[in-house]
């Protein structure tokens, strides 16, 4: 079989309402038991996050869905001719917080998209690797030759259940029983990183004619869930063995006193393994590919916060990896940790800086903590 070449060859990136700064978050997100954060002012100096996003009111109203807002990040792939999307054979949506368990995320993305045509849908499970998988899937229907003009996205709306009333319940419970009237750190913890907000790559067999294209060189994904414990979850509960109780094993009233589907991380296990288990076998996977480092033009790494900045850089350089921060690209400061779609608007915003020159090399890098996987990819510009 001849292998084809891929190309992403257009990149979009949707933000619901305005950005919101450090100062308006307990605004939108509203105060637990009337009381402010006691972590919210200790997590946002160390994630370095300025501005992020939310698609939904100050009342806590949603203004759009996770589907609808990955339909307008996609709409923008074709403001020149509207009518290209028919053209478009495999959609592949990844993401962290589907809008329902059922039906698939990405078919409910097709359906806000009726100007499309009958086509393969694809919904990556997963969090802030669903995105890359969405694109390797679409990467190996194109080098297959199965597809020629395809779509992948990434996007989160997680701000709803951010919300002060998912913990509500759950803090008045603890009262009774004499408590800490506060959430556990783990839960309050992710409530001042994350963001909302969706980003799409038109994929093609192809490269553009009039501008640029970046094309995929390689994508390598690997897992650790072998080794190591659950260590951010939603819609479950982890016991003293470290194993999972899904939501389905609570009764209803269990699932709103312990606020089970808020998202949970339990943070000394992500300082521990999050930066050491996946970049170590960054060195594995350029050795297979006959690469250097050195030649690595830019560096767009996923992070949660700029906390991790300095951890990836000191673990690249004591693997004899070291990448220059003038190299780095991150826009993490001004777009919030958006999971899944983070690495698009990344390349999105890479590709409109105008910084990128033909023949340069993108290294992306994406951890994700759920259960630590890792994906890693090369793009070409061209």
């Amino acid at each position: 079989m001849i292998l084809k070449e891929v190309f992403i060859t257009r990149t979009a990136t949707f933000f619901p309402n305005n950005p919101i700064s450090d100062d308006e978050m307990e605004e939108y997100l509203g105060f637990v038991n009337d009381q402010a954060s006691k972590s919210r002012r200790i997590v946002l100096r160390n994630n370095g996050i300025k501005n992020r996003y939310y698609a939904i009111t100050k009342e806590g109203k949603p203004t759009h869905t996770n589907a609808e807002m990955t339909s307008l990040a996609i709409k923008k792939l074709f403001v020149q001719d509207p009518n290209e999307i028919k053209e478009i054979e495999l959609l592949s949506c990844g993401t962290s917080s589907p809008d329902q368990l059922m039906p698939s995320h990405a078919v409910m993305v097709h359906g806000w998209l009726p100007e499309s045509n009958a086509i393969e849908v694809v919904s990556p499970a997963g969090n802030c690797c669903s995105g890359m998988h969405a694109l390797k899937y679409n990467f190996m229907s194109i080098r297959t030759g199965e597809s020629k003009k395809t779509i992948s996205t990434g996007s989160e709306r997680l701000s709803r259940v951010l919300r002060s009333e998912q913990f509500e319940l759950e803090v008045q419970k603890r009262l009774e029983l004499e408590k800490d009237q506060f959430i556990a750190f783990e839960k309050d913890f992710l409530r001042w990183m994350l963001s909302d907000g969706s980003a799409a790559f038109l994929i093609e067999d192809k490269k553009n004619e009039n501008d640029i294209s970046l094309r995929i060189d390689w994508i390598e994904g690997f897992s650790f869930a072998n080794q190591i414990e659950t260590c951010m979850y939603m819609g479950a509960e982890k016991d003293e063995n470290g194993q999972l109780k899904g939501f389905s094993d609570f009764t209803p009233m269990e699932t709103v006193e312990k606020s089970i589907f808020s998202i949970k991380q339990d943070v000394k296990l992500l300082g521990e393994n999050i930066v050491k288990l996946g970049f170590k076998n960054l060195e594995i996977i350029f050795a297979k590919k006959g690469i250097n480092v050195s030649q690595v033009d830019h560096f767009v790494p996923h992070m949660s916060s700029y906390f991790f900045e300095d951890k990836i850089y000191d673990e690249l350089k004591s693997n004899g990896m070291e990448i220059p921060k003038d190299k780095w690209f991150t826009n993490l400061d001004r777009c919030g940790n958006v999971g899944a779609a983070s690495v698009y608007m990344m390349i999105d915003d890479l590709w409109k800086s105008n910084k990128l020159e033909i023949g340069e090399t993108i290294l992306i890098a994406v951890p994700e903590s759920a259960r630590f996987t890792y994906v890693f990819a090369m793009f070409t510009v061209c």
